[in-house]
């Protein structure tokens, strides 16, 4: 039996990080396969979808490799509305990496590891001592891991043509890990530009998403201030996907699914390994243009409808029996009917 204390936010046994990686890892892949068999977005946005969940994955895994044998340092879990690890985590990971050669220069050499590995096994007949672990799991890490894909605090989509079934033309995302909710958001900008090539004005564009919208705000605010910065760009529409919480045995929140799932965890009426995961869609359109300005410097705008919200939650067909009997209140104002995915099952 596992047991994690509601009230810490610290992975601190191999086991939890086993069982913790394990739900993270399972449901993330669960959730992009779901998405794209309903086809909640188009087949685009799917493929930016994956590419930016691949880049958490990767870092998720990353940290599992880093804290699995570490006695000093434990990896910290966001409680609170969230289920991923805490923003910190992904930061440290990045400077680590930033230090790669000089941490491996004070690592035990590979071959001589190997040969301490084999004398230990084979001729003590004695297991590895959890220190010498520890440095294997480091040499893994300082080895294998990849800066360039690491989920930073902001990462940046490439200018694409967009999709010929919209209207727009142009097709740019992006994505960002809040630091007050400790999740990620992943973010979609159909737009159209006045110019000739919009390749020649791609630095300024990154430049304002890094620095406007970055952060959960108000998609009006976000919106107004990326029109606002860039005046030869027209932005169309706007989709940004709040992923998460992942509801489940580390979460500690107010979110009435988390307390369903852990009330139930606690009466022994799921298992420990319960989850579900909430997914939700903000769009704004732009339904007019106006112009706004002195005569010589007028700058075109966009005036917006009003936020077009969608909730969905996904989750295993017990856990939406649970949900449906405790929550039916949420339940019955999703976008659609709770998207049902597979159990985790731990041995």
């Amino acid at each position: 039996m596992i047991v994690t204390p509601l009230d810490s936010a610290i992975l601190d046994s191999k086991e939890q990080y086993v069982f913790y990686h394990k739900m993270i890892d399972f449901t993330l892949k669960e959730l992009i396969y779901a998405v794209q068999e309903k086809q909640i977005l188009n087949n685009q946005e799917v493929q930016l979808f994956k590419q930016y969940s691949d880049l958490l994955l990767y870092s998720i895994e990353a940290m599992r490799v880093k804290y699995m044998y570490d006695d000093e340092e434990n990896m910290k879990v966001d409680l609170t509305d969230s289920g991923f690890p805490n923003y910190l985590e992904f930061r440290y990971l990045f400077n680590d990496l930033e230090l790669r050669e000089e941490y491996l220069g004070k690592l035990t050499d590979v071959e001589t590891l190997k040969d301490e590995f084999l004398d230990t096994l084979m001729r003590k007949k004695e297991p590895i001592a959890k220190r010498k672990l520890f440095q294997a799991s480091s040499i893994v890490y300082y080895t294998s891991a990849k800066k360039e894909y690491i989920f930073n605090r902001f990462v940046q989509g490439k200018i694409m043509q967009a999709p010929a079934e919209v209207e727009e033309d142009y097709l740019v995302s992006w994505s960002f890990y809040d630091v007050s909710h400790n999740r990620p958001y992943i973010c979609y900008m159909y737009f159209n530009y006045d110019g000739k090539n919009i390749q020649d004005y791609k630095d300024e564009l990154y430049s304002v998403l890094k620095n406007a919208a970055d952060r959960d705000m108000n998609l009006d605010t976000m919106a107004y201030a990326i029109d606002k910065r860039l005046p030869k760009v027209f932005p169309k529409r706007i989709r940004r996907i709040d992923l998460g919480p992942i509801h489940n045995v580390f979460a500690k929140d107010e979110n009435k699914v988390t307390h369903a799932i852990l009330q139930s965890i606690a009466n022994k009426e799921v298992p420990l390994e319960s989850y579900a995961i909430s997914f939700k869609i903000d769009e704004l359109k732009s339904g007019s243009e106006f112009r706004e300005g002195s005569f010589f410097s007028k700058q075109t705008f966009q005036r917006w409808d009003a936020i077009f919200k969608q909730r969905y939650i996904f989750a295993p067909h017990r856990i939406i029996q649970l949900l449906y009997n405790k929550t039916p209140e949420i339940m019955n104002k999703l976008a659609q009917s709770p998207i049902q995915i597979s159990e985790l099952e731990m041995k």
